[in-house]
């Protein structure tokens, strides 16, 4: 089943198309590794799937939805009680985790379903014991995020998305801000979600995690999607110089 798809995705940042026409399907369960050098549009393709950025050009389904309106002038409007339903079924976990700093690690997972799900205290604290619990975090729940470390706050901030149950999460280079010592954590946070059957799309740097854990890989060159395809094919067989160019950069990932 299709549970989300972009046709003729662009976005444009002044003059520049970040975005080209992006055409993209995500059936339920699949695991997608987006991949692809800086500048590429791999986090802007994210953002616009959750619509913290309104795409330029081109429509989104959301389980067979046409998400907006057309105008006559062909450009689609958006209403903003409609995007606050989407983000609560596409989860997306940042690069730099975004957490509150004046809230506990149980406060910032709870936020969100007190003033989007409009939970009760306890209801809302209930869940987000249980999603602290799940990703390792149940003796954390009253530290800050300054006292915790980057692996911890990225695991808050997963507990915090799938407090929200959400029918998709995005990851957007999950542990590119992490330590190295800390990666680990957090990838075997994701490989057990991996493993429950969620469906994700996760932008990353870490190819032989992508190898073992994706259903699908994507190769993202100048806004366009140039490989697509199973992990065996992408990263051991690519068909273009360009995929071909970044994973020999890559090559410190075993199969």
């Amino acid at each position: 089943m299709t549970i989300l798809k972009a046709a003729g995705l662009v976005k444009r940042f002044g003059a520049v198309d970040v975005l080209r026409g992006i055409d993209l399907e995500v059936q339920r369960g699949e695991r997608i590794a987006i991949l692809g050098a800086s500048g590429s549009g791999k986090s802007t393709l994210l953002r616009c799937l959750n619509f913290m950025e309104l795409p330029t050009a081109g429509r989104i389904e959301l389980n067979r939805r046409i998400l907006g309106s057309e105008r006559r002038d062909g450009q689609r409007v958006y209403r903003e009680s409609e995007l606050t339903g989407v983000r609560q079924r596409v989860g997306m976990v940042f690069q730099q985790f975004n957490l509150f700093p004046h809230m506990t690690a149980i406060g910032n997972v709870m936020e969100g379903l007190r003033t989007v799900r409009r939970k009760s205290r306890a209801e809302a604290r209930a869940r987000a014991e249980k999603e602290l619990a799940r990703v390792g975090l149940a003796d954390k729940a009253d530290a800050y995020p300054a006292h915790l470390s980057g692996g911890q706050k990225q695991r808050v901030a997963i507990a915090r998305a799938l407090a929200m149950d959400p029918e998709l999460l995005l990851f957007d280079e999950p542990t590119s801000a992490l330590d190295p010592e800390l990666v680990g954590e957090v990838l075997n946070v994701i490989r057990a979600l991996a493993e429950e059957g969620r469906t994700m799309l996760l932008v990353t740097h870490e190819l032989g995690f992508a190898y073992h854990v994706a259903t699908r890989v994507i190769f993202l060159s100048g806004g366009t999607i140039l490989e697509d395809g199973p992990p065996d094919e992408v990263l051991k067989n690519p068909r273009q110089d360009r995929t071909r160019a970044f994973l020999a950069s890559h090559r410190q990932f075993s199969f």
